[in-house]
């Protein structure tokens, strides 16, 4: 009888994305929201989409000493094309800071870099293409998360948000 009960759950779980998905991790919601006041994510303003297709990868070895928090969030089926941000993971006072350093939109292409071609290509050159396309890369193999775009919006009070662009 229970093993019938498991297979019941089971296939309903299996056939909804709700029931299976992971809800977004708190570090992917923290760096949505400041991607969101800082650089127009996907113009929340415009979009009548009700959640984000998110995914992420922290990186501590590219940049010795520093924690890199690469995003994508999906614009196409599947994931055959989005924006990829890169935040580097700082904390002043006590207070996680999520500071935005560059950011690119991609397809996936039989012509660019491993299978990917930058529309809008990121700052700096090659170096940072390669690693921009070895994250998504990564992110492909995690789990994606649909966030709700109303969690985006909400300000979270303990998280500050910087980027390249504020120094200009």
């Amino acid at each position: 009888m229970h093993k019938w009960i498991a297979l019941f759950l089971f296939s309903i779980c299996s056939s909804s994305a709700v029931c299976c998905q992971e809800s977004a991790p708190t570090l992917l919601r923290e760096a949505a929201h400041c991607l969101a006041i800082k650089n127009d994510l996907l113009d929340l303003a415009k979009t009548k989409a009700t959640a984000l297709s998110l995914g992420f990868w922290v990186d501590t070895k590219s940049y010795p000493g520093e924690r890199v928090l690469y995003v994508v969030s999906y614009t196409g089926p599947g994931r055959s094309e989005g924006f990829v941000f890169t935040v580097f993971l700082e904390h002043h006072d006590q207070r996680p800071v999520f500071n935005i350093q560059n950011n690119a939109k991609f397809v996936r292409s039989k012509d660019g870099i491993e299978g990917f071609d930058f529309v809008e290509p990121p700052l700096g050159g090659t170096w940072t293409q390669e690693h921009l396309v070895a994250a998504i890369k990564r992110i492909e193999q995690r789990p994606k998360f649909a966030l709700p775009v109303r969690d985006v919006r909400n300000p979270l009070p303990a998280t500050q948000c910087e980027s390249y662009a504020d120094s200009k």
